[in-house]
């Protein structure tokens, strides 16, 4: 996943080589936390299935757990940026602050980082989908 940020962002040229390293390292960093919850949940969901249902699960949980983790260290990066800001810690403001800075941050990432995983990005969740549904044969 970092490959397929470096590819988006290079080819964009986007900002400085500074920054799109940054962008590539959360990418890659989110998609190695995310992969092993979302094989976990993958071997959850599709026990004892066919082949199609494991490719399924493979794709859908490994999709939704590197977008999940990735989104997350994403809305901490941008929550450490705006917390000096922000109220003190623990009042009503600053859980209220928190909260939105939060989910603003989740839909920059909805809108601005879904794009980067694309082509790169999906041709290895399909990949690994397939890798996977051949181990549960």
């Amino acid at each position: 996943m970092g490959a397929s940020a470096l590819v988006s962002l290079s080819l964009d040229d986007w900002e400085t080589p500074a920054k799109i390293r940054i962008v590539t390292a959360l990418f890659a960093v989110g998609a190695a936390l995310a992969f092993p919850i979302g094989l976990f949940a993958a071997r959850l969901v599709s026990q004892g299935r066919r082949w199609e249902v494991a490719f399924a699960a493979a794709f859908v949980c490994l999709a939704a757990a590197t977008v999940g983790v990735t989104a997350g260290l994403f809305a901490l990066q941008y929550r450490s940026y705006y917390a000096e800001w922000h109220a003190p810690a623990f009042t009503h403001t600053w859980v209220l602050q928190f909260i939105f800075t939060t989910l603003i941050a989740l839909y920059q990432f909805v809108v601005l980082g879904i794009r980067l995983y694309f082509p790169v990005g999906f041709i290895a969740l399909f990949a690994a989908g397939v890798w996977f549904a051949r181990q549960q044969r």
